[in-house]
């Protein structure tokens, strides 16, 4: 069973900038895709950024450019770095952990609520 928990979540002014991380319970970054996801009110919840196993990275086209996600191998994190938010970045954002062999091995955080407003 892997554990995530996010944190860094908040109010941020439009233009403003975010860092989340979530923290897994062990090293799983060898064998796990750790993502973020976003899902705002009366929308399905949607890809913002992932990362591999490697690396490699992918993202959504609506935040290309403007987030940022990465690892820390050593201290089992994942970041966001979300800059230049909009009003519509505004969701609960949620940190998954998908194991990259066996896709019943699939974990979520508990979400953390980003607002984006003036």
């Amino acid at each position: 069973q892997v554990q995530l928990v996010e944190s860094g979540g908040g109010l941020v002014q439009p233009g403003g900038s975010l860092r989340l991380s979530c923290v897994a319970s062990g090293s799983i970054f060898s064998l796990y895709a750790m993502g973020w996801y976003r899902q705002a009110p009366g929308k399905q919840r949607e890809l913002v950024a992932r990362i591999f196993p490697g690396g490699s990275t992918n993202y959504a086209d609506s935040v290309k450019g403007r987030f940022a996600i990465s690892g820390d191998n050593a201290k089992n994190v994942v970041f966001l770095q979300m800059n230049s938010l909009r009003p519509e970045d505004t969701a609960v954002y949620y940190c998954n952990a998908a194991h990259q062999v066996l896709p019943s091995s699939n974990y979520w955080g508990q979400g953390i609520q980003v607002t984006v407003s003036s």
